[in-house]
């Protein structure tokens, strides 16, 4: 995944920056914005992205590369306005975290013994193919 870049300033962009500042699509963010989870600012048919909008971005984008659904990720926003210096937010995050970290541990160890069992029986199949090849040879 491409680093991103925040703009420093408190500059709107258009949807055409956004998607080249994050590597996204237009309906990704359109997809983001009819799932409430970035609310950009309305010109006719334009829309604009606040330095709010790109900082809630950023987390959505990390957050699914973490594999957080997009529930969790709503959820763990919108404890941003609970008025307690973000400190619900920061306890569920790392809770949340925490919990997917066990999984994704957990999906790599299955992964790393089906690899193991993947290997002996490729193993296997190469002993048993040299075998037959020298038996094939020794009827000759």
């Amino acid at each position: 995944m491409p680093r991103i870049e925040m703009p420093d300033t408190d500059k709107m962009m258009t949807i055409r920056e956004m998607c080249e500042a994050f590597d996204v699509t237009p309906r990704t963010l359109r997809f983001y914005e009819a799932k409430e989870l970035i609310f950009p600012q309305r010109e006719g048919q334009k829309r604009l992205f606040t330095k709010r909008d790109r900082a809630r971005l950023k987390l959505i984008l990390r957050g699914k590369r973490f594999g957080f659904s997009l529930e969790e990720i709503r959820q763990l926003l919108e404890l941003y306005y609970i008025g307690d210096q973000q400190q619900t937010q920061l306890a569920r995050t790392y809770e949340v975290a925490r919990e997917r970290l066990a999984d994704m541990e957990r999906q790599r160890d299955e992964l790393n013994e089906a690899i193991d069992e993947l290997a002996e029986q490729i193993n296997w199949g190469e002993k048993m193919l040299a075998s037959m090849s020298e038996e094939k040879k020794a009827a000759e």
